[in-house]
């Protein structure tokens, strides 16, 4: 009795927030007590009104929290007397908490549940499963809300059993009445069997963890090549781009230099050929001047005295070779400078355009292995549709246009500008641009299973698949296979069968097409640049109901 008044004690005096001896309790205008930390707390959390945690009254205004002195003292003096804390593992159940269905008043957090019992159990209650004979085959699991759903609604029995053609758990009587001839176990024995394919899952599950975290550490690695690759190019064209701009400097330097210096040889040629002409006109000048005074000379007899004084006049050694070229010097170089910017324009644009193409086609990406099996090729399965805006009038598309049959009669199809007019072919809506993979089953003579550009003509023969540049075409026959492409034939020794596999990994430039079977055979396999996005492309002979369609990969 004593241990239960202990008991009342302590839980009198908790805070029904935080579970513990209160703490500077204060009480509230409803008569309820608690931590003033606690209630304070609580207050500023709520959006609405104060209320009381335990009766929800709401207070207005916000109460003015005072010490309770009384309960405090109480406390004290309790404490003193051996009442103390509930013990750390003493845990009453919260909202959220499973409770103990054995408790009364106010109840502890359960630790277990029984999935026999369907209870849940605090430890001091749990403590008979776990001593009593009784209880030792009696399953103990984590705690749960749910035991209820283990009780059949119907006959209010425990499910222990499961019926695989219904997958629903059941109990015994609804194995023996509506279930019955139904393939039942127990659910021991399905779960046995589920977490055996659990396990396979997981272990599936994290090998490819594994897989895709060497996968992520390789492309790290990869981006960090690309990375120091591109800075390193960067750097190096860099340095070779100056090297180019200072050679044209030096020759620019060494072009300009020759011109000075020529200038200045012709300009001092010039000089030496002006200053001798400038004395000759001085000379003459002198000359006409004493031929002047002369003349005005009236003494016939002074003038004939003087007459043969006066020297012949010299012929002039510069007039006749002297030819002035106004503005036509050094223009010569100047088109020589334009001849060679020209040509370095030319060679530059030719070969920016190879650079820039070996830049766009540097495949970064992790070389991938091609399939070698069905299993290796789901990862790049694609769906194809076909467009009936592209397919002959006398194809009929079915199936969700995954399947095309010749036909006898002309289709309804309305005109468009894509449509095949001369052979019974039909292209994909899809454009293949990455790795992909899908098959074809095909029926009759003469099955063309091909790529092709969207391009390629829709008329006469350029637009057969396997004729021209464009396209790319198997050929499935009754009793072998070949290979087109531009006209070129290449014939295949393998057994025919009548499911073809096609890879494609535009990037790469690898188009592949197997036989599939029981395995996959390698038919035919074409290494190319492809510069254009793909199509899937079927043609079909003139024999009615010949038939080619798209299969799914399973």
């Amino acid at each position: 009795m004593a241990q239960k008044g202990v008991d009342l004690d302590q839980e009198t005096f908790c805070c029904s927030i935080c579970l513990d001896l209160l703490k500077h309790p204060v009480t509230i205008p409803c008569g309820h007590s608690y931590c003033m930390k606690c209630i304070q707390g609580f207050w500023d959390e709520e959006e609405k009104l104060p209320s009381c945690p335990q009766c929800r009254r709401t207070f207005i205004p916000r109460p003015v929290l005072l010490k309770n002195t009384m309960l405090a003292d109480i406390i004290e003096k309790l404490k003193k007397t051996g009442l103390q804390a509930a013990p750390a593992d003493l845990c009453y159940a919260g909202p959220e908490d499973v409770v103990c269905d054995v408790c009364t008043g106010r109840k502890l957090k359960a630790i277990k549940s029984c999935l026999i019992c369907l209870a849940s159990y605090c430890e001091k209650h749990l403590q008979p499963h776990l001593d009593a004979a009784a209880f030792k085959k009696h399953k103990l699991v984590e705690p749960s809300k749910n035991l209820q759903e283990n009780i059949c609604s119907r006959h209010d029995e425990v499910m222990k059993m499961f019926c695989r053609t219904d997958q629903k758990c059941i109990c015994y009587l609804c194995s023996v009445d509506e279930h019955r001839g139904h393939d039942t176990v127990s659910a021991a024995a399905e779960r046995t069997e589920r977490q055996r394919e659990l396990e396979e899952s997981q272990q599936q599950i994290q090998q490819r963890i594994q897989d895709r975290e060497k996968e992520v550490k390789l492309l790290q690695q990869e981006v960090e090549a690309i990375n120091h690759s591109a800075d390193q190019t960067v750097k190096d064209s860099e340095k070779i781009f100056t090297q180019m701009i200072r050679l044209i400097q030096k020759r620019s330097c060494d072009v300009k230099q020759q011109i000075r210096s020529q200038q200045q040889t012709e300009v001092s040629r010039v000089k030496d050929l002006q200053e001798e002409l400038e004395q000759e006109i001085t000379e003459l000048k002198r000359r006409d001047a004493e031929l002047k005074q002369l003349s005005l000379t009236e003494d016939h007899s002074q003038f004939l005295l003087n007459y043969p004084s006066l020297p012949p006049l010299s012929e002039s050694t510069h007039s006749s070779s002297i030819n002035v070229r106004p503005l036509r010097y050094f223009e010569d170089v100047t088109a020589a400078v334009s001849e060679l910017r020209d040509k370095l324009q030319d060679i530059l644009r030719e070969e920016w355009t190879n650079i820039s193409l070996t830049v766009t086609h540097v495949d970064f990406l992790l070389p991938e292995p091609e399939p070698k099996s069905r299993a290796d090729v789901f990862k790049y399965s694609r769906q194809i549709t076909l467009d009936p805006n592209t397919a002959h009038r006398r194809l009929l598309l079915s199936e969700k246009n995954s399947k095309v049959t010749v036909l006898k009669k002309p289709q309804s199809y309305s005109d468009h500008p894509d449509r095949f007019t001369d052979w019974f072919q039909v292209l994909s809506r899809e454009n293949l641009t990455e790795r992909c993979y899908w098959e074809v089953e095909w029926r009759g003579n003469f099955v063309y299973i091909a790529v092709a550009y969207k391009n390629i003509s829709r008329s006469g023969d350029e637009s057969l698949f396997g004729f021209n540049d464009k396209s790319w075409a198997l050929v499935c026959s009754p009793n072998s296979f070949s290979f087109y492409h531009n006209r070129i034939q290449t014939s295949i020794s393998a057994p025919v069968s009548s499911r073809v596999g096609v890879y494609l990994d535009h990037r790469a430039g690898v188009l592949s097409f197997y036989s599939v079977s029981e395995s996959m055979t390698l038919l035919h396999r074409v290494q190319t640049t492809f510069t254009h996005h793909l199509h899937a492309g079927l043609r079909l002979d003139y024999v009615v109901r010949n038939t080619a369609k798209v299969c799914k990969v399973k």
